[in-house]
């Protein structure tokens, strides 16, 4: 049982305690513990003192006269000198050897000051998880209401059959519609023979010759194409090359632009014969080419016609008043002589026409008995087929062009 002498101590504290100034944050004097233990069953005792020490006094202030606060501190100080002065409180490290005993020291273990290093004083940023496009709108559950509300008003509405497989790549309009009455595609499991189907690839399971249909449809495409002369604008004759064929690349590198997407299927707005050159609008939008090859639109398309021979005003009047073209009288907007240029010999006209029939150019030179020596197409509506572009190259039309053009959509 553990012994301590408490009489000094306890007259301490009173004296202390009793004092008016005394102050939880004031300075004590040095304090001498010892504790001794006896055992019943040994009779050797061990004891253990501590001798707990002060820093030195603080140094005084020397200036005489002092605010009110501060000479009420020095006043608090002189009562203390009795105690011996005012003393720092110095707060020492009892810690456990690696004997097993306790032992003072002056500084904070070794194993503390290597913790507080390691320590992280700030909480980890948590970094926040970015949602890639519609990540985080498809983990949202929608209403029966709101669902209703979208495809109302902003999903696509279903479309036929032959449109979807043309759109798709599958084949064109009139392929696709060959290929159903054969009965080579099947719609949700069930074969189907009309072409007016209506259906919707994203909700739709489409198979063609047991292949599966892809849900999305390649994006629009529209392309602007110099062509050259020798080829042909549809792919059915194999004794001259398609016009195509000049997108081998472009249809190469498509994986590589458009990841996950497939492949458009191409086609021309309109054809130009085989020994036309100049512009011509190449894409995979159907709608598009439909309105803006049919004679409806009305278009305007301008021509460079070469003469082979020489051309006088008779000839301008003939072809201003038009021709009988498949049982329908043509006439053009606008017929020009050009002024001659040094590097060319022959004799050139400009022809504009709206109507867009089948070698309607050609046959109204024809008409007036001048034979044409190259006929080459520069522009379709308010689109100019650019003057830095390449023969057998093409460019991408931009929103603009295409509302030059005439598309509305």
């Amino acid at each position: 049982m553990a012994s301590v002498a408490t009489t000094s101590t306890a007259t301490l504290f009173s004296s202390l305690l009793s004092r008016p100034s005394f102050s939880l944050f004031r300075t004590l004097p040095r304090i001498t513990c010892s504790s001794s233990s006896t055992s019943t069953s040994s009779s050797s005792s061990s004891s253990l003192q501590f001798n707990i020490s002060f820093a030195p006094p603080k140094p005084k202030p020397t200036q005489t006269t002092l605010p009110r606060h501060q000479r009420q501190l020095q006043e608090n100080d002189d009562d203390d000198e009795e105690f011996g002065g005012p003393q720092q409180l110095f707060i020492p490290w009892i810690v456990r050897g690696e004997d097993g005993n306790l032992k003072l020291q002056t500084h904070p273990p070794a194993r503390l000051i290597h913790a507080l290093a390691d320590a992280k004083t700030q909480k980890p940023k948590q970094k926040k998880k970015k949602n890639d496009g519609d990540g985080g709108a498809k983990n949202v559950k929608l209403s029966k209401a709101a669902r209703r509300f979208y495809n109302d008003n902003f999903r696509d509405p279903p479309e036929r059959l032959s449109k979807v497989l043309a759109a798709a790549g599958v084949a064109s309009r009139r392929g696709s519609e060959e290929l159903i009455f054969e009965g080579r595609v099947t719609v949700n499991g069930s074969v189907c023979n009309t072409p007016q189907t209506r259906v919707d690839p994203a909700s739709d399971i489409i198979y063609v010759n047991g292949k599966r249909l892809p849900k999305k449809l390649p994006p629009k495409v529209y392309l602007a194409l110099y062509k050259p002369k020798g080829y042909i604008c549809s792919s059915g004759e194999k004794e001259f090359k398609s016009v195509i064929s000049l997108f081998d690349d472009y249809m190469k590198s498509w994986d590589k632009r458009n990841p996950g997407l497939p492949r458009p299927r191409l086609f021309t707005v309109g054809r130009l014969d085989v020994a036309t050159t100049g512009l011509i609008i190449v894409t995979n939008d159907g709608d598009f080419a439909q309105e803006v090859s049919h004679p409806s639109s009305k278009l305007p398309k301008e021509y460079i016609a070469t003469i082979d021979g020489a051309v006088n005003r008779r000839h301008l009047i003939a072809i201003s008043e038009g021709t009988v073209i498949e049982g329908t009288h043509c006439t053009p907007d606008l017929v020009e002589l050009l002024p001659r240029q040094p590097d060319i010999s022959r004799p050139r006209l400009r022809v504009v026409v709206h109507e867009g029939r089948n070698h309607e150019v050609r046959e109204l030179v024809k008409n007036t008995g001048l034979e044409i020596y190259s006929l080459k197409r520069v522009r379709i509506g308010g689109f100019r087929l650019p003057s830095d572009l390449g023969l057998g190259k093409h460019v991408e039309l931009k929103q603009s062009d295409l509302k030059s053009i005439g598309w509305k959509n």
